[in-house]
């Protein structure tokens, strides 16, 4: 659980925009599995009360930014462009080649984007 913090406080609050760096794999799916659990207990909120559809949208609108950065970050960990996230656009497969990429491991030393991230981090 205090992994599954840190990594998502790392991600919008230290690096909200940082599109520079790398980020591990474990640092990137525990950003993703704690908004995840966020959105999911928004959503469940929601069925309850309709003033939590507006608290949704302000999430989902303010995710966006940390949420590209992490996936650019991490990209920049297998030594790929941050651009590889547009193949996501591709219809029916490029989710999948996207997700393939994110989850590949990391370079073990330094590569073009700067030496590897702490472990975990």
């Amino acid at each position: 659980m205090d992994k599954m913090v840190s990594a998502y406080k790392n991600a919008v609050q230290n690096n909200y925009a940082n599109f520079e760096g790398r980020l591990s794999v474990p640092g990137f799916w525990w950003f993703w599995l704690a908004n995840f659990i966020v959105v999911v207990v928004l959503f469940i909120l929601m069925q309850i009360a309709s003033l939590f559809v507006i608290l949704y949208v302000v999430y989902a609108l303010a995710l966006i930014v940390p949420g590209l950065a992490a996936a650019v970050r991490r990209l920049h960990d297998s030594g790929k462009s941050g651009w590889l996230v547009l193949v996501s656009l591709i219809p029916l497969v490029g989710a999948i080649i996207l997700i393939v990429f994110l989850a590949s491991a990391g370079d073990s030393g330094a590569n073009s984007y700067g030496p590897p991230p702490p472990p975990g981090a």
